[in-house]
């Protein structure tokens, strides 16, 4: 899921590749990586994952990865400005959908201070239609969460405030129960690059073979957090996509501090 600098950098004048900047369009605009086209993921929200809203979501996805031609016969590369949580929602989001994409490791930052090449001005998108339905094993919503609670393990991705319930960013503070607190901020060394499998085993173990289910506040930090289980060789993880933004706000839904 990760490509390095200096394979990217190889792959530009490749046409069969699709290159998505992730970040602000301000940010685009004052330079980006040669080819690349802007798609600010964190514009695009979801907080619904009742039946209806899972297939608001992936009509959303289909339409944003259309727009950028996320083509079949494509190679999708996302970067952010590090190894990130924008770039790494993308990889997720095809990820939805079974498809492969991967993540520039140590994004832009990294790409600068190997001395690599930018270009300003916007690069026109080569639309393609994006189809597919949500592959269960990737995604999952509120039921699914609830439905798995003492037999799935649960990271919670926030920071130790948003877990303890210090910081309150919902109707309730706290988090889901039994979940574990790993803020995807260490999932990074600090370059900005994602750790290697050691530094990654250290955080979260092995593989013991329990479903794992990451969360967030609205399943950005999660996504990292589900690109670095793959990287360390983890197979069942799937990602809350209402993650806190729908749980702590659902009166219904268990939480504990």
């Amino acid at each position: 899921m990760l490509v390095s600098t200096r394979d990217l950098d190889s792959a530009l004048k490749d046409e069969s590749m699709v290159l998505v900047d992730t970040r602000s369009f301000k940010e685009y605009s004052e330079g980006h990586i040669p080819g690349a086209v802007h798609l600010d993921l964190f514009a695009f929200h979801w907080a619904d994952t009742s039946e209806q809203g899972l297939e608001g979501f992936a009509g959303q996805a289909r339409s944003l990865l259309s727009m950028v031609g996320a083509g079949r016969a494509k190679r999708v590369v996302f970067y952010d400005s590090v190894s990130g949580m924008l770039a790494a929602r993308g990889v997720w989001m095809m990820a939805c959908f079974s498809r492969k994409a991967e993540m520039l490791d140590g994004g832009i930052a990294k790409w600068e201070r190997d001395g690599l090449p930018l270009e300003s001005g916007q690069n026109r998108y080569n639309p393609c239609k994006f189809e597919g339905g949500l592959d269960p094993a990737v995604i999952l919503g509120s039921r699914g969460v609830l439905g798995q609670l003492g037999s799935a393990r649960i990271i919670d991705a926030r920071s130790k405030g948003e877990f303890d319930g210090t910081i309150v960013r919902a109707a309730k503070p706290g988090h889901i129960p039994g979940a574990a607190n790993i803020d995807w901020n260490k999932n990074l060394r600090a370059d900005g690059t994602l750790k290697d499998a050691g530094g990654l085993g250290e955080l979260y173990g092995p593989d013991t073979g329990r479903p794992v289910i990451a969360y967030c506040q609205g399943a950005y930090r999660a996504a990292n957090t589900f690109v670095a289980l793959k990287v360390l060789g983890y197979e069942d993880v799937r990602v809350y996509l209402g993650s806190w933004g729908e749980w702590g706000n659902d009166p219904s839904l268990p939480a504990e501090c």
